[in-house]
């Protein structure tokens, strides 16, 4: 009986070493395969890290490169010659300190809007070239035709702006007919030039006596003469 407890004492104790022993190699290899797969991780780690530091080095390297490079000169293009804007012209006064276009502009301010509107060109051009007072000329057309606002039938229908005698006459009458108005207009101009103007008689108190009776005609001549200056 004792011999057969000692017996299976003895098998207990080899099955439990055997158990241990089982136990410390199945250990061994998972602590080995836990070193490999360690080992294999870290190695990736630092591959990733190494290609990390490669890309970061190359991205600088580029920016370098873009920052360091030399910078192109750029050619402007000049204006040629050829099209460069000319000075504008000189200021030509023609009278009394304005231009001719200014002068025409200030004499159609005062024709009114009745058939002598827009002819400020042909009085200013007329009196120009004969030497006569434009303003003088604008005046006695509106003093004896009223053409500031209604012009009357004898320069409606005669196209006679100054009451000018002559023939042919308007109507069979003794006031002369012309047969436009700029040609109405020019014959008044010229009859100023040559028998007033030429004659030294260049104001409305030396024109007056001669050209019509009375003595209110001058004083009626220069209130628009001085209308037409200021306007």
């Amino acid at each position: 009986m004792v011999r057969r407890i000692r017996v299976i004492c003895f098998l207990t104790s080899i099955v439990g070493f055997m158990m241990i022993f089982s136990g410390m190699v199945i250990m061994r290899d998972e602590i080995n395969s836990f070193k490999v797969k360690t080992s294999t991780s870290s190695l990736d780690v630092k591959n990733m890290s190494a290609s990390g530091n490669m890309i970061v080095q190359e991205v600088e390297e580029v920016f370098y490169e873009e920052e360091t490079a030399p910078l192109e000169e750029v050619e402007m293009e000049t204006v040629p010659a050829s099209i460069v804007i000319p000075p504008e012209p000189p200021r030509v006064e023609v009278y009394d300190g304005l231009t001719f276009e200014e002068l025409t502009d200030k004499l159609n301010r005062n024709l009114g809007s009745d058939i002598v509107a827009g002819y400020g060109d042909v009085i200013a051009s007329e009196c120009l070239e004969k030497g006569v007072d434009p303003y003088i000329t604008v005046a006695i057309i509106l003093h004896e035709t009223g053409c500031g606002s209604n012009c009357s039938n004898l320069a409606r229908y005669c196209y006679n702006f100054g009451g000018q005698k002559g023939s042919p006459g308007c109507n069979g009458g003794s006031f002369k007919q012309f047969d436009t108005i700029e040609d109405g207009l020019k014959g008044l101009v010229g009859n100023l030039s040559k028998n007033y103007f030429a004659l030294g008689l260049t104001t409305p108190e030396t024109i007056g006596p001669k050209y019509c009776e009375g003595d209110e005609w001058a004083g009626h001549i220069t209130w628009f003469v001085n209308k037409i200056r200021n306007s």
